[in-house]
């Protein structure tokens, strides 16, 4: 099915649009931390089982990135610890508390829902949780 309608972009031109504002976002990357896909990129090189680390949604990581908040190895492996700890605990939906930074985690299926600050949080008040664990 070809639909040709000026008003909409196609996939190709979107891809190529986001493709090239992600190279000219990279430039502006703080050297203290990794972005969320050389993380990514890392752990999959490193054969780490997908079990024992956390996905991200489509959500949070459209979180992280809108946010510009970038993980270090040691952050992500504490996000980690916090959820596998939730998860054994009984908690489904957890507060995963890293620094400055609010994780919400499904631990049963071992993915973050969504990120942000802590300082953006306007009331510091979270819903939708049966726990939390600061790391």
């Amino acid at each position: 099915m070809n639909i040709n309608n000026s008003q909409f972009l196609s996939i190709e031109q979107l891809q190529d649009q986001y493709l090239k504002q992600q190279k000219v976002n990279s430039g502006n990357k703080p050297p203290q931390g990794m972005s969320f896909e050389e993380i990514l990129q890392k752990q999959q090189v490193q054969g780490t089982p997908t079990k024992e680390v956390v996905k991200f949604s489509k959500h949070a990581a459209n979180r992280l990135n809108d946010r510009k908040i970038e993980l270090t190895d040691e952050q992500l492996e504490r996000l980690n610890d916090g959820t596998k700890k939730a998860g054994q605990k009984g908690i489904r939906d957890s507060l995963v508390l890293v620094d400055q930074l609010a994780f919400i985690v499904n631990t049963k299926s071992n993915t973050v829902i969504t990120a942000m600050d802590q300082t953006e949080a306007n009331e510091n008040i979270y819903t939708n949780i049966d726990g939390a664990v600061i790391i």
